[in-house]
């Protein structure tokens, strides 16, 4: 077993590092009291590869594994978790899908300008279909060689900013879930409009909103995969996706814990820096060891989506996992700051913000939480020796 990244690991890490802290870090407090969508930020993130990073070079990408995505996604999660999950749907969600699922001609259109300088979305929650997908109500009707879809998407990142929306509707609502179909949807096409941005307690760079179909036409050289086929689509992308919200997470925590130590290390109390007292050393102490534990979680996950067969049920523990403990180091940097952390001058009520969504989006905790038993009492009803 080897549990160290190889070279071409470490160049990808070290250079995502460099990039965000030039060109990302000063910037994100500005952002996230503004609430500004990063258009400036995200042509920077397209000029260094990281938009398009995992499409192929034949259509402008880097064409970087899942693994190495997820050590870029960490570090950009660091700077700004806004830019992170923005760069995370366009790339994991958007993009991933047309590769996989569109046609020849779909692909040359479309891929070239997401490596480029156009943003991809997802929009597969409704109103009343959150976490249950299946439920969803948006529908599609074929019309020869177009479809009609008309419905409402909700919680969509980049609604009305984003380029492109992978939409998944009903085309054969009697078939339930095995009635849903995926199809590329065009910002322009007639019908297709947005609510305004939703004000929100994190990520607020990152704007969500809903989107409103009215008899949109998209062409059937635009369905992503067989009709039938969307609802297998959609967790197929979502395993993936919950990788990046997994490593959004370290990212946030990453930088909780190297706030907190920095901190605990030049701030002095009754004659010596806090960091000598216990209390905050096994603080520390405890959280590095987690968020070490959920490093090996996520890179773990990112390198089992590259391997054969199914592994939803990884995907899931670093997902819930990385979470929790983004989450809890916020907190924890927050207390080691006292005063000075409840304040925004020194970034660390922003981690907290930021962290509570990976707790919800892709998967809510409990939902994870299903996955995972599920796996383990469907293991057990197979039998001693099962996988």
């Amino acid at each position: 077993m080897d549990f160290a990244l190889g070279p071409s690991e470490k160049a990808i890490q070290e250079a995502a590092r460099e990039f965000a802290r030039r060109e990302l870090v000063s910037g994100a407090m500005r952002r996230d009291e503004e609430a500004s969508f990063p258009w400036p930020e995200l042509r920077r993130l397209w000029d260094a590869g990281y938009l398009g990073f995992t499409i192929p070079e034949r259509w402008g990408g880097a064409g970087a594994d899942l693994l190495g995505h997820t050590l870029a996604l960490v570090e950009i999660a660091k700077a700004d978790a806004a830019l992170a999950v923005l760069m995370e749907v366009h790339n994991t969600l958007h993009a991933a899908a047309v590769l996989r699922w569109g046609g020849e001609d779909l692909k040359d259109e479309v891929l070239p300008r997401l490596a480029r300088d156009r943003l991809g979305a997802f929009a597969l929650t409704e109103p009343q279909a959150g976490s249950d997908a299946a439920a969803i109500e948006t529908r599609a009707v074929q019309e020869g060689d177009l479809w009609r879809l008309t419905g409402q998407k909700a919680f969509i990142t980049g609604a009305g900013e984003a380029d492109y929306y992978v939409v998944f509707a009903q085309t054969d609502p009697a078939r339930g879930h095995r009635g849903i179909t995926a199809f590329e949807v065009p910002k322009d096409a007639p019908g297709l409009s947005f609510g305004p941005p939703q004000a929100k307690m994190g990520i607020r760079a990152a704007h969500t909103g809903a989107m409103f179909l009215d008899g949109v036409p998209v062409p059937d050289a635009w369905r992503l995969g067989a009709p039938g086929e969307g609802f297998r689509v959609a967790l197929a992308l979502l395993d993936q996706g919950r990788v990046g919200i997994a490593a959004q997470a370290l990212g946030i925590a990453e930088a909780a814990l190297e706030k907190a130590v920095e901190y605990a290390g030049r701030r002095v109390q009754f004659g010596r820096p806090i960091g000598h007292f216990q209390g905050i050393r096994w603080r520390l102490a405890d959280l590095a060891t987690e968020v070490e534990a959920a490093r090996w979680l996520v890179y773990r996950a990112a390198w089992l989506l590259g391997q054969p067969g199914r592994h939803t049920a990884d995907v899931s523990k670093a997902k819930l996992f990385a979470s929790q403990v983004a989450v809890k180091a916020a907190l924890e940097a927050i207390q080691i700051h006292g005063g000075y952390g409840y304040m925004r001058e020194y970034g660390v009520e922003r981690l907290l913000r930021d962290a509570k969504i990976t707790e919800i989006y892709e998967g809510t905790s409990e939902i994870h939480r299903l996955v995972v038993a599920d796996e383990l009492l469907g293991r057990l009803a197979a039998g001693p020796g099962a996988k």
